[in-house]
């Protein structure tokens, strides 16, 4: 398996991918993992660390296909490959291309991942690591800059089969390194978008563990693309709220550590925010075998309400069916789904426990590792 790993500048992929390179390790694997960034100053001693980027293009350029000479004269001596590069740079000299399609051709990666992680983690680590004035916005196009490269990378390199394409989060709830390890290890393992209610069971704390519980099995049993691993509208919410107030900043926990935002930084990317949403979770649906909805039964009078179906929930699961995707669907309210539920879905549970126990009869669950194993 060979495999070029993008994402923007600010994600810290080279951490990530460490812990799948321990992962691989750890069951016997043959995995090395070339970073193109670590490469180049090698190659490149008189440039100090965070300003290679500050070099002529020509320069750069020149560089980077150094580099890349090396991993393609290596490759053959090991069964598994990583790249961990970008695919475009938005940088000083404006918006470039980080790759060269000669060399990509030669490597012929069977899969491309594209890393996504919340913009104000990216935020975080580009004040931390990196010396460049930037904006929320920039974060924001700048990754949708690189997947939409990395995708036509995937679709256009090779001559016969396109490449594997993925969108994965670095995880705010799910510990995707094992993601990333099983897509490239255990290729039999059934590939799912968990689908879910969120906004509008923000304020019901039970409901939320029933859903939580939900993603953990997930996640544990299969490869998990998770719409809520990247959740950035609850920093838009709390921007539009705070303007509200006549406030002009507000303080969000980011990797464990408050943070102070501008409340009109946050509302110029509002928009980006919902946009993104939209394309990048029916991304993640398309990218999957199968979608599991989960369907709670929202608290009301005598202790039964409506089923808290949302109009998201709704439009993904009529997604992945126009898709030929698998459609299962979790139904927890007493009253029975409407015939826009099951004539959409291949089967309706009434537990979580009942659908993994149709799954584990399917074959859908491989064995999988753990961190430690």
């Amino acid at each position: 398996m060979r495999a070029i790993i993008t994402g923007q500048v600010g994600l810290d992929k080279k951490s990530f991918l460490e812990q799948t390179a321990k992962l691989a390790q750890a069951n016997g694997e043959d995995l090395v993992i070339h970073h193109i960034g670590d490469m180049m100053y090698r190659e490149a001693p008189d440039v100090r660390p965070g300003r290679i980027l500050d070099l002529p293009l020509s320069r750069l350029n020149s560089l980077r296909r150094a580099v890349f000479r090396d991993i393609l004269a290596d490759m053959n001596n090991h069964k598994h490959v990583i790249v961990n590069t970008h695919a475009t740079f938005r940088w000083k000299h404006g918006l470039f291309s980080a790759f060269d399609f000669d060399q990509l051709a030669a490597f012929d990666a069977d899969m491309y991942v594209t890393l996504v992680d919340n913009i104000e983690a990216v935020h975080q680590r580009m004040l931390r690591d990196h010396d460049f004035e930037h904006s929320l916005k920039d974060l924001m196009v700048w990754r949708e800059e690189e997947i939409l490269a990395t995708e036509i990378l995937a679709r256009s390199i090779r001559r016969t089969a396109a490449a594997k394409f993925f969108v994965l989060s670095r995880g705010r709830h799910h510990m995707t390194s094992e993601s990333l390890f099983r897509l490239m290890f255990r290729p039999n393992m059934k590939t799912v978008y968990p689908s879910f209610p969120m906004s509008h069971v923000m304020d019901l704390p039970d409901i939320l563990a029933q859903i939580d519980a939900f993603r953990n099995r997930i996640a544990e049993k299969m490869i998990a693309f998770d719409p809520g691993d990247v959740d950035e509208k609850t920093l838009s919410d709390l921007a539009i709220k705070a303007a509200t107030e006549g406030k002009a900043a507000i303080t969000v926990t980011v990797n464990g550590s408050p943070m102070s935002l501008k409340t009109a930084d946050i509302l110029q990317i509002v928009p980006d925010i919902d946009g993104q949403i939209y394309a990048r979770d029916f991304m993640l649906v398309r990218q999957s075998d199968m979608i599991v909805s989960y369907i709670p039964e929202l608290p009301g009078p005598g202790g039964g309400g409506k089923p808290g179906l949302s109009s998201g929930v709704e439009r993904e699961l009529q997604h992945a069916h126009e898709h030929a995707k698998d459609v299962y669907v979790i139904w927890k309210p007493k009253k029975d789904p409407s015939p826009f539920i099951t004539q959409t879905a291949n089967k309706v549970f009434r537990s979580v426990d009942e659908a993994f126990v149709f799954f584990e009869k399917k074959g859908y669950f491989q064995p999988h590792s753990l961190f430690g194993s």
